[in-house]
């Protein structure tokens, strides 16, 4: 299933690439490159940029600087060819409520311009990928929302495209549904089709994109496989101490030299260390009772923090 460009450069690649609406900026002066193959990741909280670069590689939204190559075409002037060799998933679905699955499927088709057979024959193998064979004359409107999204990557695969843009593909799914999602576009990862997915949450990085970067105002802060950017802008665990509601946790002072960094958000303290264990230890030594300790590795979450000073989900 899809078919990957037979090339050596880039599939996408974008330099000092800028978005403005008016004064407000978007996207500034942001580099970056996607390899044939790979699944690329925008990270970041809502309102960074993720989705106004996915609008201009899907070359439906005009750059405002820089230079943007896709599919080895300019949007500006390529749009429609580079359209016809891309699927797209948007952030909210828009199939249409009132017909079937199939047909969903078949008039998305028609729009490339593919013979009925050719179509019909694609639909078979795409509502099996998706796990929807048993649904296929059933209407949209009342299959789940899980059923949905998997609806929405089966008709973006319907052109066998060269590059698949995902933008926020599991928001408001619960976490069974998310799961089997991502065991969809891991199979999709697998058949060598190139991903470029938007997401805020971390853990959906870190399961399904070879490398991202991540963003925050409209600029890259960082860039590298999951684990290069834990490994280099983090520690190997984090302690939280977390306190009762509506009371101030102790000050950062008290914490001098037990862990590499500290950081205090609500009624939390990070704790960012390579032995949390020792700093368990540390803590209770110098009389400080938190309501519950946790211990964990470090995530993606830890290394926006980092960068930032603030949660991705903030």
């Amino acid at each position: 299933m899809g078919s990957v460009l037979e090339m050596t450069e880039s599939l996408v690649s974008a330099r000092r690439l800028r978005k403005q609406f008016g004064a407000f900026t978007a996207v500034d002066d942001i580099d970056f490159d996607v390899q044939p193959g790979e699944s690329f990741g925008f990270l970041g909280p809502n309102g960074a940029g993720k989705s106004s670069t996915m609008k201009m590689i899907g070359a439906v939204s005009p750059i405002s600087g820089g230079t943007l190559s896709v599919l080895g075409r300019n949007p500006e002037t390529e749009g429609p060819d580079i359209r016809a060799r891309l699927g797209v998933v948007p952030q909210e679905d828009n199939l249409d409520q009132e017909l079937s699955v199939e047909e969903n499927l078949m008039i998305y088709g028609r729009y490339f311009d593919l013979p009925r057979k050719v179509i019909s024959d694609r639909i078979d193998e795409l509502l099996d990928f998706a796990q929807l064979s048993t649904r296929r004359r059933d209407r949209v409107e009342p299959l789940s929302g899980g059923m949905k999204r998997r609806l929405t990557i089966a008709r973006g695969l319907i052109n066998e495209p060269d590059l698949m843009l995902l933008d926020e593909p599991t928001t408001g799914l619960d976490p069974q549904a998310r799961q089997i999602l991502w065991d969809r576009l891991y199979a999709l990862k697998q058949q060598g089709v190139t991903l470029i997915i938007t997401t805020h949450y971390m853990d959906e990085a870190e399961q399904l994109c070879d490398r991202l970067v991540i963003m925050d105002e409209g600029r890259i802060v960082a860039e590298g496989s999951p684990q290069e950017l834990i490994d280099t802008h983090t520690t190997r665990e984090v302690l939280e101490l977390r306190f009762p509601a509506g009371s101030t946790p102790p000050e950062e002072l008290r914490f001098d030299g037990i862990a590499k960094r500290t950081e205090t958000l609500r009624n939390r303290v990070v704790l960012y260390t390579d032995d949390a264990d020792h700093a368990v230890a540390a803590v209770h030594d110098r009389g400080i009772v938190p309501e519950s300790t946790l211990v964990r590795r470090s995530s993606l979450e830890d290394v926006f923090l980092t960068l930032t000073g603030r949660s991705l989900i903030d």
